[in-house]
């Protein structure tokens, strides 16, 4: 068992298997934990700093998208950093319940969510902050796509199945990969 592995079962859940149950590699998992919490954090910021700002200057649409942009914040610290919210008692479960679903459902809702609070109220801090949580949306969307086929299937799918001309210009660039080489 590499030092990886062993780290790995040192910081699992509880009632976790120890297989995977993707093949996404561990450092864009990481990565996208790492862009949710930042982004989440700074979103729960800005989003206070918009609600007191939109008080001051009476508009209805920076409130709106001040506590649209803390309750997006909120979740998404849910989801991706339980550790920051452990004093909150559903918080667990919570995180438990996103975590069991697949990826694509956390991409939709971080990119949706991000993109309505940002055509909402444009807001500069919004989009720095906002960014993060759709960058981290986009990142989970390229999880949920998996990785890309191996080279016999990328073979297969590039050679045609219909009546082609037999000649030299039946051959595909999987099978001779010279023919778009210049002589």
């Amino acid at each position: 068992m590499s030092f990886a592995e062993k780290l790995g079962s040192l910081m699992q859940r509880p009632n976790d298997d120890l297989a995977s149950k993707d093949d996404s590699p561990w450092w864009l998992k990481y990565t996208a934990r790492a862009l949710g919490s930042i982004g989440g954090t700074l979103s729960i910021l800005f989003g206070v700093i918009n609600i007191i700002l939109s008080i001051l200057t009476f508009s209805l649409w920076g409130i709106l998208g001040g506590i649209g942009e803390a309750l997006l914040a909120f979740t998404v610290i849910i989801a991706e950093a339980p550790c920051c919210c452990m004093f909150v008692d559903y918080v667990q479960e919570a995180s438990n319940w996103v975590e069991k679903r697949p990826y694509w459902h956390r991409a939709a809702y971080y990119t949706i969510g991000s993109l309505v609070l940002f055509l909402m109220n444009f807001d500069f801090n919004f989009l720095f902050s906002g960014g993060l949580i759709f960058i981290t949306g986009l990142i989970y969307g390229s999880m949920a796509l998996g990785r890309k086929g191996s080279r016999a299937d990328m073979a297969a799918a590039a050679t045609s199945t219909g009546a082609a001309p037999q000649g030299e210009h039946s051959r595909t660039l999987m099978e001779d990969p010279d023919v778009w080489r210049p002589a």
